[in-house]
């Protein structure tokens, strides 16, 4: 038996509209540099990982408030974030680098799908990590290192059961405050200039 409550399942949005605050304002400063195919990565991941993310909130919320069990809104979370975050982190390493157009779309299973989330995900942070040293903004480079963890840690986590109320809140915990970390990290960038990068 699940164990969702209502706090848990709006708490739960909490790292969902983080990461979209935080990827918007990414892509307010760096969207004139990048390609049209680049920009589309990047905002079809953004959008996908967030609409992801809320499907899964949601069905929490359903879950919680008894209305039903919509299994397909919690099964949807894993592949559409695996390969939004991928989308995303090819989008912006191309606007960074200023590389050429190209990407891979792929459907695999779980553990490539891991494999995915982490490349992409990885290449987001480690753009971000760039940008920062070249602002050399130290602080952000070091929140967006720990985001980066925490959200392996999530990736952890998300190979455990998630139906006891303890991993739950363990779970978001974790992402709340990796997404809070990217977010704050981004601001940083954002106050110094990210837009002239």
């Amino acid at each position: 038996m699940k164990e969702y409550n209502v706090p848990m399942a709006l708490v739960d949005y909490i790292p969902v509209v983080l990461f979209f605050l935080a990827t918007n304002k990414v892509y307010k400063a760096l969207g004139n540099r990048m390609s049209k195919i680049s920009k589309i990565l990047f905002l079809s991941g953004v959008y996908l990982v967030t609409i992801a993310g809320a499907l899964k909130a949601t069905y929490k919320l359903l879950y919680a408030l008894n209305i039903g069990d919509f299994v397909w809104l919690n099964n949807q979370f894993f592949s559409n974030q695996a390969i939004g975050f991928l989308l995303a982190g090819i989008g912006i390493t191309m606007a960074v680098i200023n590389k050429k157009d190209s990407a891979v779309y792929a459907f695999l299973p779980t553990m490539a799908l891991v494999g995915i989330m982490i490349i992409g995900l990885g290449a987001m942070d480690a753009s971000l990590c760039y940008v920062a040293s070249k602002m050399k903004k130290r602080s952000a480079l070091v929140l967006f290192v720990i985001s980066f963890f925490l959200s392996l840690g999530m990736g952890y986590l998300s190979s455990r059961s998630f139906d006891t109320s303890a991993m739950n809140w363990a779970a978001q915990g974790i992402n709340t405050i990796g997404q809070l970390f990217l977010y704050l990290g981004v601001n940083i960038l954002d106050n110094a200039g990210l837009k002239n990068y």
